[in-house]
């Protein structure tokens, strides 16, 4: 049974940190992302990272605050939040594919697997 696994979600004032982590227990995917859904709108990509070679892809509304680690050898994709506003409170999801996607970018429904979603909270 294919897993994605997701930690470190919580609550956090504006202008706060947190690290999302997300384990693959069984697999080792070619490309993993992060993807978020507040309420009422669509889920939409927030970053992603291809195996191998590293190359990452973000959002405008996370670039430059937001970074994408992996670990290969733990099979462990993180997502450092830094600034974190108000408007980046949502439910976060691990998503990975055993396509190498490329070029890199974070379409919903190339992904095929996907963790249970961990809620992130930014009060002003």
């Amino acid at each position: 049974q294919v897993q994605l696994v997701e930690s470190g979600g919580g609550s956090v004032q504006a202008g706060g940190s947190l690290r999302l982590s997300c384990a693959a227990a069984t697999y080792a995917y070619w490309t993993m992302g992060w993807f978020r859904q507040a309420p009422g709108k669509e889920r939409a990509g927030v970053g992603a990272v291809n195996r191998g070679s590293g190359t990452t892809t973000y959002s405008d509304s996370v670039k430059g605050r937001f970074t994408i680690s992996r670990d290969n050898a733990k099979n462990t994709m993180y997502l450092h939040m830094n600034n974190l506003k108000p408007e980046d409170t949502a439910v976060y999801y691990c998503a990975a594919t055993d396509l190498y996607l490329t070029p890199l970018e974070m379409v919903v429904s190339d992904f095929k697997y996907w963790g249970q979603g961990t809620q992130v909270t930014v009060s002003s």
